[in-house]
């Protein structure tokens, strides 16, 4: 148990304070409280995290497994991000009713829309249960039997555990790559209403020319609800629930920030990789990456000329063109970070520091072969992590009907497992099936297809099979899916475009996949070696868990950046600024006659700066990732200043080297979020339930 006691020494000592980290909310006393004082904070951890009293983390929700959001009102009134409610805003758009176009205000309770399949998950507790999941594993067990181990104690440990209410739940996750384990007792609502969305014009305002980047002027956000039984549980959809009374809200503050401010990220980071080696970073950025980019700039190529000549398509397509762009240009800012920070050269230097003083402490027989390793897995590893990668893009995430026929070998598999398994697998199929044709167009779809096949096979692609496929027609392929499993396998086979697919697919499951998971955990069980050592050899770093989508803190401060030579950015937008950029009729640049109207009559209401503007977004150091989408942006009293939405182009690589130098956080500004929804909206009730603040009146 010695890394825990080592573990144990970052979290009592107290040390200057430090930017960056993703910490747990649990283990915040000593180091980190003190850091947070040093950086403007107020609050103890206690007010932070709490199992006995309502605490911060109360109001906390992790929203449907992908973003952040957190409870405004005493009434369960939900903020996440614009592009964190997307799908839910998206799903009840349609020509006639453009949500998407126009946006979504309900006026009253009984407008609120309900949403299928959306869920918000709190966190009850924390507790670490390292000795009971790492118990009876050794370092000589091979990847597979440690990981059989770990999962028969974890599965142990969750079934037996009592703890909890009856409508809570539990799960497990490992830390410090693997060194830590923590269980989590869960509270999860699937009663969500959708209640307001601004338009896009003001939602994803700048779109994807200031996807990444500042300076921003995008009003990222969206209001849901939460519902609960008579008894304030969670509940399926029912038009007899209520409103959900939470334990803890947070107030909003009208005071706004300044430059130097505290400000806290509370919310869900979903992956960081801090302590890879030199030679996975230089892989990663070299080699994977920059494919990855080249089969999505092609696909969003075709897609983005089909959304801009038909408004069908425009809906159709609106959110899948969103996330396909989202991480297109985050793989190239995070390239252009490494680079420009120096990050592999910097691992490199850290390898060289690491080896001196593990042979200065006659640790050389235990961790000295741990560098040589990585460089033997990862030479190893390279073909089939670039390839995968690849096959990835080109057959689930970019070619719908690729993906299509990814889910039906999966099912000609369940075939041979028997009736059961074969009927389960194909409801599954079923349900995906028609989630994708919901929003497919065979033509868009052949467009992306001709163009990114030729990314990952040399030889001349025909496309011809479009044409002749039941899966470009929903019914036509749901009748390939009925009948006993022998007939609908027979059907399968005898499609065109499975007849492409399947060599493909079955290439990916005979030696893509296996090939690049057993060396994949090869490099786990280094990794997580090299995490144990780094902390040993080197006791005086500072050492945060990577992020892995639970609940975490990230404080730091407002503060601008100098990005390139002879340029500065001031850390607050404002509205002047969306005035500037205004292109009229533009897909990213139109803004509303209102918001125009409201900018030239000054009409702010409370929401302006003390310099008379109103601000739009922000920018400070918190370190963060996906997954903080829609975290809040607290003050040092724990009042809600802004809502997280983005990090700047260059400091996208803070997933693999966070530098406080450029990394920094893009959050839209509290006040501009209430503009909105007051002179905007006309949504005065939503207003009227939150707790307006002015804290800095109170010092």
């Amino acid at each position: 148990m010695k890394i825990l006691k080592i573990l144990l020494l970052f979290i009592t000592v107290s040390v200057s304070a430090q930017q960056g980290g993703m910490w747990i909310p649990s283990l915040l006393k000593g180091m980190n409280e003190a850091e947070m004082k040093q950086l403007g904070g107020k609050l103890s951890a206690k007010d932070i995290y709490d199992v006995n009293k309502s605490s911060l983390k109360d109001a906390i929700g992790h929203f449907n497994g992908g973003c952040t959001s957190e409870v405004i009102s005493p009434k369960g009134l939900l903020l996440t991000n614009h592009h964190c409610g997307f799908g839910q805003i998206q799903s009840h758009s349609s020509v006639e009713n453009d949500y998407l176009k126009d946006g979504f205000w309900a006026m009253s309770l009984d407008q609120e829309l309900p949403n299928k399949n959306l869920e918000v998950t709190f966190i009850v507790r924390i507790e670490d249960v390292t000795k009971q999941i790492l118990n009876g594993v050794t370092d000589t067990m091979s990847p597979q039997e440690t990981q059989s181990l770990i999962q028969k104690n974890t599965n142990a440990l969750q079934k037996g555990y009592t703890n909890k209410e009856t409508w809570q739940d539990t799960k497990v996750k490992a830390f410090f790559k693997g060194n830590q384990y923590f269980l989590f007792v869960t509270e999860s609502f699937k009663d969500i209403r959708l209640v307001g969305a601004p338009p896009s014009s003001i939602g994803k305002f700048g779109s994807d020319t200031d996807n990444w980047v500042f300076p921003r002027h995008t009003g990222d956000f969206s209001l849901f609800r939460i519902y609960a039984d008579k008894n304030n549980r969670p509940a399926e959809y029912s038009k007899d629930n209520i409103p959900y009374t939470p334990k803890h809200f947070l107030p909003v503050s009208l005071d706004g920030i300044e430059e130097g401010d505290f400000t806290m990220v509370f919310g869900f980071p979903g992956r960081t990789n801090e302590y890879l080696p030199a030679v996975a970073v230089e892989q990663i950025t070299q080699k994977v990456n920059p494919t990855n980019i080249k089969i999505r700039e092609e696909a969003l190529k075709v897609m983005d000329a089909a959304m801009k000549a038909n408004d069908e398509i425009r809906i159709q397509y609106a959110s899948k063109q969103a996330r396909i762009a989202n991480y297109w240009k985050k793989w190239i800012g995070e390239n252009q970070g490494i680079e420009k920070s120096n990050a592999i050269a910097k691992k490199q230097k850290l390898e060289e520091q690491f080896t001196a003083e593990m042979k200065k402490k006659g640790l050389a027989k235990k961790y000295g072969t741990i560098l040589t390793e990585f460089d033997r897995l990862y030479s190893k590893f390279e073909p089939y992590a670039v390839k995968r990668s690849n096959f990835i893009e080109v057959f689930y995430r970019n070619s719908e009907l690729m993906h299509m026929m990814f889910r039906l070998y999966q099912l000609e598999q369940a075939a041979a497992k028997g009736d059961e398994v074969f009927n389960k697998q194909r409801d599954y199929v079923i349900s995906q099936l028609t989630r994708i044709h919901k929003d497919f167009n065979a033509e868009v779809d052949r467009g992306i297809f001709d163009a990114i096949i030729p990314l990952y096979e040399a030889n001349k692609i025909s496309s011809k099979f479009y044409e002749h496929t039941a899966f470009t027609n929903l019914s036509a392929g749901m009748k390939v899916l009925k009948g006993k499993a022998k007939k609908v396998v027979e059907s399968i086979n005898k499609d065109s475009a499975y007849i492409f697919a399947k060599p493909y697919i079955a290439q990916f499951y005979s030696d893509l996949e296996p090939n690049y998971q057993n060396i994949n955990g090869e490099i786990a069980k280094v990794q997580k070696q090299y995490m144990k050592a780094l902390m040993e050899v080197l006791p005086s770093d500072k050492y945060y868990p990577d992020a892995n989508s639970t609940l975490r803190v990230t404080y730091g401060q407002v503060n601008g950046y100098a990005p390139r030579d002879a340029v500065y950015y001031n850390p607050v937008t404002y509205l002047d600024g969306v005035i500037e950029k205004y292109v009229p009729g533009d897909y990213e640049f139109d803004v509303p006659e209102k918001l125009i109207s409201l900018y030239k009559s000054k009409d702010y209401g409370q929401y302006a700066d003390s310099n008379g503007k109103v601000p739009v977004c922000f920018i400070g150091t918190n370190h963060t990732t996906g997954g903080n989408s829609g975290s809040p942006a607290l003050d040092a009293h724990g009042n809600l200043i802004g809502l997280n939405f983005d990090r700047v182009w260059e400091g996208t690589m803070s997933d693999m080297n966070y530098d406080p130098e450029i990394c920094r956080n893009i959050m839209v500004d509290a006040r501009y979020i209430l503009f909105i929804i007051d002179k905007y909206a006309g949504a005065n009730r939503l207003i009227e339930e939150m707790k307006l603040v002015h804290p800095k009146n109170k010092k």
